[in-house]
Order: structure tokens, then C-alpha cells, then sequence
């Protein structure tokens, strides 16, 4: 059976949404993302069980942005998801420090990622 291990957030204040789930919650600080060109990284976090990436907003929408997946079968759940109601085909995730090997989107357009390594926990 696949397994929620993680959720991603946008926030414009990435420190201070970061800080809330640490101090509010216990979770604590898995990895930190490169910063990229424009000044932006990731911050992950855990609870020792979910991972959860903490992405910035750049002015658009904030709160949940995507889930993921660990799965033993990448590509048999990849051919499950295209043949019930997929929006669009798997695509491969950039290698860019992100733990997600593909994506792909539920039938109403959620990006949910798909990983048979997992995520930082």
C-alpha cells in the first residue's frame, strides 16, 4: 500500500511559517535546500513520520501546494494513475535536490508526488 510521507506548503514568510510548525508542533528541521537564482531555497521539516517541504509563495497562492507518495511500484502506480483519471501524464521531477522521482495529477489537477525512495524524515 502507498503511504502519505509528504506535504509541501507555499508561504511568503518561509522562516516564520517554519518557526509555527517547530514550535507549535515539535517538528523539526530535516534538510535545507540551495538557494536558488532568486534568492529562494526549500526548508523541510518532519515529525519523524511526514515530511513537509515549506516552498516560497513568489506572490502566489499560499498554503498546500502538493502531497507525495512513497510507493514500492513506481511504474505500476504510474499506469494505475494514467488509466483512472490521471489529468495528465507522469512527468519526471528536476534532480535538483527535490526526493521526488515523478509527479502526476489527480483527476481535479492536485500535483501529487510519487517516490519509491521517500523523503527526509
Amino acid at each position: 500500500m502507498a503511504k502519505i510521507r509528504h506535504l509541501a506548503i507555499k508561504a511568503e514568510d518561509q522562516e516564520r511559517t517554519a518557526t509555527f510548525y517547530k514550535e507549535t508542533f515539535g517538528m523539526t528541521e530535516a534538510w535545507r535546500g540551495p538557494v536558488r537564482e532568486d534568492g529562494y531555497r526549500a526548508i523541510y521539516l518532519t515529525d519523524g513520520y511526514i515530511n513537509m517541504a515549506i516552498l516560497p509563495a513568489r506572490g502566489g497562492r499560499e498554503g498546500i501546494d502538493h502531497f507525495g507518495f512513497q510507493v514500492e511500484d513506481l511504474e505500476g502506480t504510474l499506469k494505475i494513475a494514467a488509466s483512472t483519471g490521471a489529468k495528465s501524464d507522469s512527468y519526471k521531477k528536476p534532480r535538483d535536490g527535490r526526493f521526488a522521482e515523478m509527479g502526476v495529477q489527480d483527476p481535479v489537477g492536485t500535483p501529487v508526488d510519487v517516490s519509491v525512495h521517500g523523503w527526509k524524515a
